[in-house]
């Protein structure tokens, strides 16, 4: 099968692969499954199905039932408790209920963003400019007028190692500014050197010489994806984020790309309101195409290949959720 999600790659794998995580690969004619192992304590193993499996909907029943037929002998053999998969809409999750006879529950969390936010760069520039809300836009022509530059790594040279060092260093001074857990250093260290040069690219925004931003952006088939960004709490009035973006934006355009996807944002009742965690951020990305609605997906689902070890991994759940609101 065709595959153009990047967490379905063997790419992706290889990068996991790397960050020490054992990786599997289903396929068939008609479905896909990249598969990354977990593990957690007490619990055990469980297998992750990131934006995945995928699959025609129109698909015989028969070879769907082949299919995952393969996917739980594969986890019984690993001893994986659990498989959690990330079905495309509710249509493939329906037709994989149907056709397994194994229980699936919605996982207690969503591994990636149930939203995300594309942008359509099939359009042209002077479009996509008329599109955005006129701040964005102010604030993209602010950041040109102030002096912020904007550049790419080009290679695995000192610039790009010089690029990563600031990366990392502004990842850290934003997590702790906003009270968030980055991933490891290692993590981002090793996707840096897996991911191939011309699929990654670390874009990063300079005032007076001082890197003030920096986002990591991925190449893929028809989208470039934002997957990371941080940015310094100082100079925080020449507005580099949005020129940042733009200029990935304009560089996905010219490489072919038909989408820019933003990631992550989250919507409620179908207004522009958010939670308090995301209304910074969504309100960020949104400001790029107010009129582009986001895409959903039905979220994280298990399929239970181990109840009794499924049971003990929900109970430990509900307690930890039960920790965190004691202790507010």
């Amino acid at each position: 099968m065709e595959n153009k999600e990047i967490l379905q790659s063997q790419q992706w794998r290889k990068f996991q692969e790397a960050v020490g995580r054992k990786t599997h690969f289903v396929e068939n004619d008609d479905f896909s499954a990249s598969i990354v192992e977990h593990s957690l304590p007490i619990v055990g193993k469980y297998m992750y199905s990131p934006k995945g499996p995928v699959l025609k909907v129109e698909s015989r029943k028969s070879k769907v039932e082949s299919f995952f037929a393969e996917l739980i002998d594969l986890a019984k053999r690993e001893n994986a408790g659990w498989i959690r998969i990330e079905p495309e809409s509710d249509q493939i999750l329906e037709t994989i209920k149907e056709n397994i006879s194994e229980k699936v529950f919605k996982a207690p969390h969503n591994m990636q963003p149930k939203e995300i936010f594309v942008l359509d760069t099939s359009k042209t520039e002077e479009q996509l400019l008329a599109e955005m809300k006129s701040k964005t836009r102010y604030n993209i022509n602010l950041a040109k007028k102030k002096g912020v530059i904007i550049s790419q790594n080009v290679d695995r040279g000192a610039q790009n190692v010089k690029y990563i060092e600031a990366f990392l260093e502004l990842t850290k001074e934003m997590a702790a500014r906003q009270g968030i857990v980055a991933h490891p250093e290692q993590y981002y260290r090793k996707m840096i050197e897996t991911l191939p040069e011309e699929m990654l690219k670390i874009y990063v925004a300079e005032f007076e010489g001082k890197i003030i931003a920096a986002n990591l952006v991925l190449f893929f088939e028809n989208t470039a994806t934002y997957l990371h960004g941080a940015s310094s709490n100082e100079n925080r009035n020449v507005m580099a984020p949005f020129l940042l973006q733009w200029q990935a934006i304009l560089d996905a355009k010219e490489s072919g790309c038909t989408r820019y996807d933003f990631g992550g944002v989250r919507i409620t009742n179908n207004s522009r309101q958010t939670t308090n965690n995301w209304e910074g951020i969504t309100n960020f990305k949104l400001g790029f195409s107010p009129n582009t609605k986001p895409i959903e997906f039905p979220g994280s689902y298990d399929i239970i290949i181990n109840p009794r070890k499924y049971a003990v991994y929900r109970g430990l759940q509900r307690a930890k959720a039960f920790a965190v609101r004691f202790r507010r």
